[in-house]
């Protein structure tokens, strides 16, 4: 193996074994992850970050699904998104370009291989959630999401680490 492909094929396993796939549900890492942090005795800011193999909806099942943890182990059974934004970046990855010219007589012959450059997408997601605690027979206010339900619907489809 040439030494530029041999440089080539090392970033290109480096880059891999890096990210290897997708984020899983896991406490916030290298690779990306969910935390939560407490504001107020009743608000959360709550992170989540995906790798560039992670898709866009997976990360926001995570923020949804570590929302509706919090809740509950702050004793609510609701909460309410007060505030969300995109956290989402954007990087690449350059392989570099190069030459190789090689003589079969009195002929030389230049292979040229261009530089290539790979973007990646890292979803990300804040929230800001605040918690509910609503005793029957009370109804939620408008907007509240049962911790409950999203634990049991996103929670069975997500992934964990």
């Amino acid at each position: 193996m040439s030494p530029p492909r041999a440089l080539l094929c090392s970033l290109l396993f480096s880059t891999l074994a890096m990210t290897g796939c997708a984020t899983k549900y896991q406490d916030m890492g290298f690779g990306g992850g969910v935390s939560a942090q407490q504001i107020t005795s009743d608000t959360w800011r709550i992170e989540a970050r995906g790798n560039g193999y992670t898709a866009r909806n997976v990360v926001e099942d995570y923020a949804v699904l570590k929302a509706a943890e919090t809740t509950k182990a702050a004793g609510g059974t609701h909460f309410v998104v007060i505030g969300q934004g995109d956290a989402s970046s954007e990087t690449s990855v350059v392989s570099p370009g190069y030459a190789q010219t090689r003589v079969f007589g009195n002929s030389a012959y230049t292979n040229y291989t261009p530089a290539t450059v790979i973007p990646i997408f890292k979803p990300g997601k804040d929230t800001v959630i605040k918690v509910l605690k609503i005793a029957p027979p009370q109804s939620p206010p408008p907007g509240a999401i049962s911790a409950d339900e999203i634990i049991e619907f996103v929670g069975r489809r997500v992934q964990r680490g």
